[in-house]
């Protein structure tokens, strides 16, 4: 984003929608007041596509002094459950943000929205519909021909008396689901297909969640959502851009329930936010989940924010990411290695770093004495100064990576194999001196000596070698299962193929279990939230069904970007 100079600080410039509420708030019925809503349909958990609209109407509020509604559009109870609800709750909260008694549900409003339904019907501007979905979807557009205009229902002229008896025997649990439907009369030769006589009430014989079985028949989202923005008196009403050909319908809406003197809602569009290597249909996402391609909402593959809390993404990258990413008035997409850059800067400041091997093999010092215990002093976080130290034991035998040893290195190979020598990080120098194997060839111990002059604070202490390498305690080391994630599909735009189905692209190999993997001991009181840094490997959490005697870790990003060194 641009930055403009004022002469004692750089201010940065002003993206589309802020310039419209400031525009805004110079008119006298915005009362110099800013009222924005987050308005999620409870029947799925969240996803990063979702942070964003989070982190724009709660940003914008905060920014000019407003408030947020959290508003859950909950008019079709077949798909909605209670757990979406904790969940986009735990969601917000965890992202920084809070609506504090703003807490809303267009179930609210279900009362005032049947009775403006039956002053439409008494106005000529709504009907009830016998016809099938099926039905009236074929005549509202011809796919041969999608600008002819549309059929006319032969239910649409009737009386307002037959109407507003059949909607009332709708509402009283008459008829059976998709017999009838309520129609507005709008236009059905409009080229917006959305004004060709859109739904407002489906008949549904299902318990709501909040209202019970109160109701049978449900409001439609594009006759609940503009409608509770005008009871709650939101002043922006910001949707992502496949909502922009319902603004017509939005206004239409409006326009039959206004009072003057009010506050008029207004819809404003901006990007959707869509991410490489991933999809962002709830439906597909709720694919995955049902078929068990992933092991539920919160697997640290998907991109939920749920899933990506999991993978230990901290709230202040996604925060960040999302202020990086900007506001956009086209559709694009981010590429994964920004959001993996976000995160890899955040814990950089301030993930403890420790040792852990996730692939071990012995080493063992010859020359160190046998059963004696030294600690060692290593920094916590490098980054931090006030992050202080901690205490290693180091022993005779120890373990490194298997992938740090190679009897036969070639030239640009900075680390350990036969009369080589590397420094232990934070310890000793040491050269290797032989290597055993066993009857299938596999590296199975290698022996070294020290140099006991290299250690801090010792005369050698600086002397140089190319390689360092980290190490856990054999004797201290404690046991610990880690998962390392890839992407979890192999193309970066899954949902993209008119001809394929995105579950095609599923990644076979998008994680990969180790089991046996030693870590240092104090990760035995590795608290769940916190990112640590595993020294060279990359940046890893707590998962959240570890408990202490079944340690699992999950890597959340390495210290480099692979991304595109893998595409």
């Amino acid at each position: 984003m641009e930055t403009v100079n004022n002469g004692t600080e750089e201010k940065k410039s002003l993206n589309f929608l802020e310039q419209i509420i400031e525009e805004d708030l110079k008119k006298p019925e915005y009362h110099n007041t800013v009222l924005t809503r987050f308005p999620p349909e409870p029947n799925g958990y969240l996803h990063i596509g979702h942070a964003k609209s989070i982190c724009l109407n709660f940003g914008l509020a905060k920014k000019y002094n407003g408030k947020t509604n959290l508003r859950f559009d909950d008019t079709n109870p077949s798909k909605e459950e209670v757990e979406y609800i904790n969940s986009i709750k735990e969601d917000i909260h965890w992202l920084g943000f809070d609506w504090g008694d703003r807490e809303f549900y267009a179930s609210n409003y279900f009362d005032q929205l049947y009775e403006w339904a039956e002053e439409l019907i008494k106005k000529g501007k709504a009907y009830v519909d016998d016809q099938s979905a099926e039905e009236i979807s074929r005549q509202r557009s011809n796919p041969k021909d999608p600008t002819a205009p549309g059929i006319e229902s032969p239910y649409r002229n009737r009386s307002v008396e037959e109407n507003l008896n059949l909607f009332r025997r709708m509402r009283n649990g008459e008829f059976k689901d998709g017999e009838k439907v309520l129609r507005a009369k709008i236009d059905m030769a409009s080229p917006n297909m959305h004004m060709r006589d859109p739904v407002m009430y489906r008949i549904m014989h299902v318990t709501h969640h909040r209202t019970g079985d109160k109701w049978c028949i449900y409001p439609m989202y594009d006759w609940a959502h503009g409608q509770s923005d005008y009871i709650e008196g939101i002043t922006h009403s910001f949707c992502t851009l496949e909502f922009e050909i319902h603004r017509p319908l939005y206004d239409w809406f409006l326009d039959q329930v206004y009072t003057e003197g009010t506050m008029r809602n207004k819809q404003r569009e901006f990007a959707r936010f869509n991410l490489s290597y991933t999809v962002m249909s709830k439906r597909k996402l709720l694919t995955l989940v049902n078929e068990h391609y992933v092991d539920g909402w919160d697997d640290p593959r998907m991109p939920t924010i749920a899933g990506i809390r999991r993978r230990g993404y901290t709230p202040e990258s996604i925060r960040n990411f999302m202020e990086k990413v900007g506001v956009e008035k086209r559709d694009n997409v981010i590429e994964m290695s920004l959001l993996e850059y976000s995160v890899r800067e955040d814990l950089n400041k301030k993930a403890p770093r420790v040792m852990a091997v996730l692939n071990p093999v012995k080493l063992v010092i010859d020359n160190y004495p046998d059963g004696m215990v030294e600690y060692i002093t290593t920094e916590n976080n490098p980054e931090d100064p006030e992050a202080g130290t901690r205490e290693l034991p180091f022993t005779r035998e120890l373990y490194i990576e298997r992938d740090d040893f190679m009897e036969e290195p070639p030239k640009n190979f900075f680390r350990l194999g036969p009369d080589r020598e590397v420094r232990l990080k934070s310890a000793y120098i040491i050269r290797c001196t032989s290597y055993e194997k066993d009857a299938d060839g596999n590296i199975t111990v290698i022996h070294c000596t020290y140099d006991a002059e290299t250690k801090s604070g010792m005369p050698q202490a600086n002397r140089k070698v190319k390689g360092t390498l980290h190490w856990v305690s054999a004797q201290h080391a404690i046991d610990a299962e880690v998962r390392i994630y890839d992407r979890l599909f192999t193309d970066p735009d899954p949902a993209g193929h008119k001809d394929r189905d995105f579950l095609e692209f599923i990644n076979p190999d998008s994680i990969h279990i180790m089991s046996n993997c030693k870590l240092e001991p104090s990760l035995k009181n590795a608290r769940k939230g916190i990112g640590y840094q595993f020294q060279r490997l990359g940046y890893f959490c707590l998962d959240k069904y570890a408990t202490p005697d079944t340690l699992v870790f999950n890597k959340t990003v390495g210290l480099k970007d692979s991304w595109k060194k893998n595409s």
